[in-house]
């Protein structure tokens, strides 16, 4: 997993409401443990048609690059659980999924992949949306958002917080985590 401290980047605006996973990723890209490829299962079933044609959708426009932020309408990552979607979302180029509700098993599998997950106020994600484009940085150190002349916090599970900011998963931390509790157990014994 890739550290994530600080990233400016520019926002790109889906502003659909109740995007759930399978529209993040359709369950026919589910059969693979491999993240490889699954940038193309990004939001699959809007960006082509049924003959596999790109469809005229922004998402076949953006340049993730230069936009690794994206502003969701509410109830982003609804539905099932499916870690594939942040390895989806992550394929694709975004490394911030920022709404006013994030569903919490999607919200949970992000952080444990690398995604970071932020919630906010109706008037900075009104804000947000209504100004697509916008550079904006996220700090996770900070746990602020800057955009424009104004700066916003938020919160994030501070396990979670410590994990990407290493570019580490929970398995990592307890590897790391050997030697101590080998010490522990040997004291014990």
């Amino acid at each position: 997993m890739d550290a994530f401290g600080k990233l400016t980047s520019k926002t790109f605006v889906l502003p659909d409401e109740n995007i759930d996973t399978d529209q993040i990723i359709p369950a026919r890209f589910l059969t693979t443990t491999s993240r490889d490829g699954l940038a193309d299962g990004c939001f699959h079933d809007w960006r082509f048609d049924g003959l596999g044609k790109l469809t005229v959708h922004p998402l076949n426009d953006v340049e993730t690059s230069s936009h690794q932020v994206l502003i969701a309408g509410d109830n982003f990552g609804c539905g099932s659980s499916r870690e594939h979607a942040p390895w989806a979302l992550l394929a694709f180029g975004f490394r911030v999924v920022i709404s006013t509700e994030i569903a919490d098993i999607f919200r949970s599998n992000s952080l444990k992949n690398g995604l970071l997950p932020v919630t906010v106020s109706e008037e900075l994600h009104q804000q947000l949306m209504e100004h697509a484009g916008e550079e904006v940085t996220v700090d996770l150190e900070e746990m602020t958002i800057r955009h424009g002349n104004h700066v916003s916090s938020f919160e994030i599970e501070p396990f979670a917080r410590q994990c990407l900011l290493a570019g580490k998963d929970s398995l990592d931390v307890l590897i790391d985590a050997i030697p101590q509790i080998e010490e522990y157990e040997a004291q014990r014994a």
